[in-house]
């Protein structure tokens, strides 16, 4: 569902294509700018909190790959005043550093408020819907 201010709906939906372009350029300070200082972040089996140990998490991860396609499309965007509600579909390419592909299909659900007029997420939690990897298949 979609509702709340076009222009607050719209500002979310930029901050989430933000996100993805801090991932797909190894941006930590684009990535880590979308955060709140006291955000909490479901990742993984994972919860992190606060936007240092979210990034540095993040950074970690990266760490991994030579490359990663990212791209997301808001199914749901949610305002109520100051604070929202998203759920985002997303599509991963992963190359490993060690030759490895993997295919993802995630959902994100999120938690954000509005401060200093800018959106940012409280809370991400991050789950597999699907995943392909190439490697796996049978010969």
């Amino acid at each position: 569902m979609f509702t709340g201010p076009m222009e607050d709906r719209l500002a979310i939906r930029e901050l989430h294509e933000v996100y993805g372009d801090g991932v797909v350029r190894f941006d930590a300070e684009t990535w880590g700018s979308v955060w709140a200082d006291d955000a909490d972040w479901d990742f993984m089996g994972m919860t992190l909190k606060g936007r240092e140990a979210i990034v540095e998490t993040w950074l970690g991860a990266m760490s991994n790959f030579d490359a990663v396609s990212f791209s997301c499309v808001p199914a749901s965007i949610e305002v109520n005043g100051d604070t929202a509600t998203s759920r985002v579909q997303t599509q991963e390419v992963l190359k490993g550093k060690d030759g490895s592909t993997r295919m993802i299909g995630g959902l994100y659900t999120d938690e954000l408020e509005k401060r200093g007029g800018q959106w940012v997420y409280t809370k991400r939690a991050f789950q597999i819907v699907a995943e392909y990897n190439p490697a796996e298949e049978p010969a």
